[in-house]
């Protein structure tokens, strides 16, 4: 069946899913869709070959970006790589999105 706009709509295009997807997620606190992208896909970028091995991202919600470590000696040095981090994001998000770094200690799964 070929798409046709609602009763009563405007619309003659369907909307793109990338820009209900930007809505959603800024309302919830987060950057862009496509940053997001960009943060997951690029981490061993913004964390440096060392950190990235051992850190993830998990997710952004109002400026704050929330690092999992697989042992917690390396929440230091999260923390410590925090202004580092924060510089490279703002390249790699072309944004001052995230202003704070957060960490939670989730191991890897076997």
């Amino acid at each position: 069946m070929p798409w046709q706009p609602l009763p009563g709509s405007d619309d003659r295009e369907p909307a793109r899913v990338a820009s209900a997807l930007d809505r959603v997620v800024r309302r919830l606190g987060a950057p862009s869709a496509g940053a997001l992208d960009d943060l997951f896909q690029r981490w061993p970028e913004v964390a440096g070959p060392e950190l990235a091995t051992r850190t993830r991202p998990l997710g952004v919600r109002d400026g704050v970006l929330v690092v999992a470590v697989d042992d917690p000696a390396w929440s230091t040095a999260v923390r410590f790589a925090e202004p580092a981090l924060l510089s490279r994001l703002r390249v790699v998000l072309q944004s001052d999105a995230v202003s704070r770094v957060e960490v939670r200690v989730r191991p890897e799964s076997p």
